[in-house]
């Protein structure tokens, strides 16, 4: 059954809800939608005390590591971390209290996907796929899903379908997919990819992008058959948003809506 999956986005120590396809190494050029006077560690302890689990915590670019630190000091074992992972330091991550580490960008060197990265990082959590997440994060080009790399300015030789999932499943517990265009945006969900997300995968996967009501939670569990869960980001009351109330989101997973 679709659930509401919380998230954290970090960008320069701070929690932040991003316009995603603005994110560069440019600050000039990114867009937020909203800063948390709250740090990353108040979001930890109020999903742990919600038992929102699945809640990925997002590193964007440097600067971050401390204030992820902070939150996983807050719900050991609870919160799913991304951003700058690599073979050298994802059991790291796991020590410093991760449930599961988040890959992307280090599986596509020179933007290329690499099969042999994949099972080095896997090789790093000693085999325990449990632990790893695929980030999966995409841009569409002309009516392909391409995954992107580098703060999703970067397109990768990857294709997102059914083929490639075939090829990754084996190695993962689950996948995030952010919709990189809708990120931040709240103009509405990719339906016709959060529909293919249901039919082509066969462990968890979360979408992320463009959510904006709490109605969007039905639609995802409608159009996925219910395989598929739902991120909701900028338009949550909690990071200044009018659209969904963060109770309601807790209600909902726990049937109450």
């Amino acid at each position: 059954m679709t659930r509401f999956r919380p998230c954290i986005d970090l960008h320069s120590g701070q929690v932040k809800q991003i316009v995603g396809g603005t994110l560069s190494n440019d600050s000039t050029n990114i867009k937020t939608n909203y800063v948390s006077k709250r740090p990353a560690s108040y979001f930890a302890r109020l999903y742990k005390d919600h038992a929102l689990s699945g809640a990925h915590l997002i590193m964007l670019g440097p600067g971050n590591e401390d204030a992820a630190q902070e939150a996983l000091s807050e719900w050991p074992n609870g919160l799913q971390v991304g951003g700058g992972i690599t073979e050298a330091n994802v059991l790291e991550w796991i020590d410093k209290g991760a449930e599961k580490v988040i890959v992307t960008s280090y599986l596509f060197p020179n933007a290329r996907f690499s099969l042999d990265r994949l099972k080095e990082i896997l090789q790093a959590l000693h085999g325990d796929k449990k632990r790893l997440v695929i980030d999966l994060s995409c841009r569409k080009f002309g009516q392909k899903w391409i995954v992107a790399m580098n703060k999703w300015q970067t397109p990768t030789d990857m294709e997102l379908n059914q083929e490639a999932i075939n090829v990754l499943e084996p190695y993962c517990s689950e996948f995030l997919v952010h919709a990189a265009d809708h990120e931040g945006l709240q103009k509405g969900i990719d339906k016709a990819l959060v529909q293919n997300l249901g039919e082509w995968c066969s462990i968890p996967v979360t979408y992320a992008g463009g959510s904006r009501t709490l109605e969007d939670l039905e639609l995802v569990k409608n159009i996925s058959g219910g395989r598929v869960d739902l991120t909701i980001g900028s338009a949550l009351d909690i990071f200044g948003g009018d659209g969904v109330k963060f109770d309601d989101c807790v209600a909902w997973n726990k049937g109450l809506v």
